[in-house]
């Protein structure tokens, strides 16, 4: 039976040579959604219960990985997707169902709690703008984080902060404004959801920190921010490992002025280009290890340790960074050709630094994973 990234493959030579076509659109065009949706890509967290893959976070990877190796928004938008699929595991099977039924469903949102859901009866009434909402045009249903509020007071968990929870609705129901003018990743449509006053049934809302999984699959017992902090860290791995592409393509061929070698004929370019190579390698086979270790804990019977799951996160902000300074150091080597919009060593510098701002990989983790690595007291709720 094909695998996942069996159906991707076919797709992949569309997506690379169509990345400067959704840089222009600003977005995922609908076509190329629909084709990653036949892939079954956008269903890769989805659980089997709800006709999704449920594949391992290894497997997830890898897939995302070579998505943004042809091109980084549309692994971008593959990563979105299938993450706030993690929804479906933590909903009211009846409302789950609604959302997932249809193979093709593409979903999307944002964590963050940029609205506000009044608590009324059996539903909460939701008003919010949300930025950052990817590949939202093509999404049939979206998502919102929110904090909670009940006779007029923000309603907080045991621990003090607030009760926040994202809301899932209907993309009908929501405005999608285009805001999406920026450096890099330019073709991931990212801009603003926002909703006025509209009613979500409470068993269509979800809590990654104070809810528990209703699906009990070891895909579920992975820590939720850990799942987006791997999707976000395999794109910058597939970035990175695209500019090496594209780099070794160009050193083949290009020649400096008054020079009769190309550029993999000179030394320093040799030893530049391996160094990155080496770094690369470092970092996926690091980001694995992980991966593997946490799953394999995953798939017993007790729950993963904070330190485990701060390792986890270490090793995306790692690979993030680490993507970041290879793309850097590739646009430097490629000279005056890497300036030009049809090189994609500028493509995939801008994205590499545009992923590189996103919360759950950026240096803010690294102080989080810094204060458990001491042994100090630390809120374990976004680890």
């Amino acid at each position: 039976m094909p695998t996942p990234l069996d159906q991707l493959t076919p797709l992949l030579p569309e997506l690379a040579s169509r990345a400067a076509e959704m840089e222009e659109a600003r977005r995922l065009p609908a076509d190329l959604a629909a084709k990653l949706a036949a892939t079954g890509a956008f269903r890769m967290v989805t659980p089997k219960a709800f006709g999704g893959l449920e594949l391992s976070p290894r497997e997830i990877v890898e897939v995302t990985e070579a998505a943004a190796r042809a091109n980084a928004s549309a692994g971008w938008c593959v990563m979105i997707a299938a993450t706030t699929a993690l929804n479906a595991a933590y909903m009211a099977p009846e409302h789950a169902r609604e959302v997932y039924a249809d193979p093709l469903t593409i979903t999307g949102g944002v964590f963050a709690p940029m609205g506000r859901a009044v608590v009324e009866g059996e539903h909460f009434r939701v008003t919010g703008r949300w930025q950052w909402g990817s590949g939202s045009a093509n999404c049939t249903w979206l998502c919102g984080g929110c904090t909670v509020w009940e006779n007029g007071e923000m309603k907080r968990l045991p621990s003090g902060a607030p009760d926040t929870r994202m809301m899932v609705f209907p993309a009908s129901e929501a405005t999608l404004h285009d805001t999406w003018h920026v450096m890099g990743l330019k073709g991931t449509g990212s801009g603003d959801i926002e909703v006025k006053d509209i009613l979500v049934p409470r068993g269509r809302s979800v809590s990654l920190v104070a809810d528990k999984p209703r699906e009990v699959g070891a895909l579920f017992k992975f820590p939720a921010f850990g799942l987006l902090a791997l999707g976000v860290s395999a794109v910058a791995l597939g970035n990175a490992r695209g500019a090496l592409d594209a780099f070794h393509a160009l050193a083949t061929v290009k020649k400096s002025q008054g020079s009769t070698k190309t550029l993999s004929e000179r030394q320093t370019m040799q030893a530049d280009f391996a160094r990155c190579e080496a770094e690369w390698r470092a970092a996926r086979a690091y980001l694995f290890a992980e991966i593997d270790r946490v799953w394999t804990i995953a798939q017993g019977e007790g729950e993963i340790p904070m330190e485990a799951r701060a390792d986890l996160r270490l090793a995306c902000t790692h690979m993030t960074r680490s993507g970041a300074d290879i793309c850097r150091t590739l646009y430097d080597l490629g000279g005056g050709a890497a300036l030009f919009e049809t090189s994609d060593l500028q493509r995939r510098f801008r994205d590499a630094h545009a992923i590189t701002q996103h919360i759950v990989t950026a240096p803010s983790t690294l102080e989080l994973t810094g204060r458990i690595l001491f042994g100090l007291p630390t809120d374990a709720g976004m680890v």
